[in-house]
């Protein structure tokens, strides 16, 4: 069974940064995707950032430009570093893996930014 772990979600004040971070254990043979979905409450859920194996990332509109996501130095471990957060970035976000069709999915974890 795969497990992902989210954590350094919290409150912030706006133009503020947080670091997001997910770390996957369990039986994992081939990961091909790693990164991070968010949902605000009424809307649906959203892509935030996602990055392969190989380390190309892909960014959703909110992010670009704002957000980083990188790989850790441990084995499927990822990071999100958020930058200039606005209370539009409020949100729970929640780390996902894709790995030989299934995909796996964390918890979530509370960003909160005030104005």
């Amino acid at each position: 069974q795969v497990e992902l772990v989210e954590s350094g979600g919290g409150l912030v004040q706006a133009g503020g940064s947080l670091r997001l971070s997910c770390a996957a254990s369990g039986l994992i043979l081939r990961p091909i995707v790693m990164g991070w979905w968010r949902r605000v409450p009424g809307k649906q859920r959203e892509l935030v950032a996602s990055i392969t194996t190989s380390g190309g990332a892909t960014y959703g509109d909110s992010a670009e430009g704002r957000f980083a996501i990188s790989r850790g130095n441990a084995k499927n471990t990822v990071s999100l570093q958020m930058d200039r957060l606005t209370p539009e970035d409020t949100a729970v976000y929640y780390c996902h893996l894709v790995e030989s069709g299934n995909i796996y999915w964390g918890q979530g974890t509370q960003v909160t930014v005030s104005s």
